[in-house]
């Protein structure tokens, strides 16, 4: 067992530091610049994007409901709003990725988030969308 004494042992030998880790997360438009967020940030920018896709679905989901359910509206109007919520849906995939990038991108850079985006077209599509359907049944 060595003594203990107040003189330190041999110093360690000297190593090189370790290479920085090559990133190759996808897309690397986002992740090759900034720096790493808090990761309750990136991971409440995941759930955003999650939600966009949910609500793609649902678009979808409504698109097809009108030609399934075959309500006693008109067909034309019908297909209009199924063809409006198919539409709805795209965009809101589309979103999702849009949204996501730019609000990763911004916190990466420490920057102001991005606004909603296409946002306002989908509430306005949804209301187009109810207003065919309506305008069908009333035909």
């Amino acid at each position: 067992m060595p003594a203990a004494s107040g003189t330190p042992g041999p110093a360690p030998a000297a190593q090189a530091p370790a290479p920085a880790p090559v990133d190759r997360r996808f897309p690397a438009s986002v992740y090759r610049q900034g720096a790493e967020p808090d990761p309750r940030f990136s991971l409440a920018n995941e759930r955003t994007f999650l939600a966009w896709l949910r609500t793609s679905l649902a678009m979808y989901a409504g698109a097809f409901a009108l030609e399934a359910l075959a309500l006693p509206a008109a067909t034309g109007w019908r297909l209009a709003a199924a063809g409006v919520f198919l539409v709805l849906g795209t965009l809101c995939a589309l979103q999702a990725w849009w949204g996501w990038r730019a609000t990763e991108r911004s916190l990466r850079r420490a920057a102001p988030l991005p606004g909603l985006g296409a946002g306002a077209v989908i509430v306005v599509g949804v209301l187009v969308a109810a207003a065919l359907v309506s305008i069908g049944m009333w035909m």
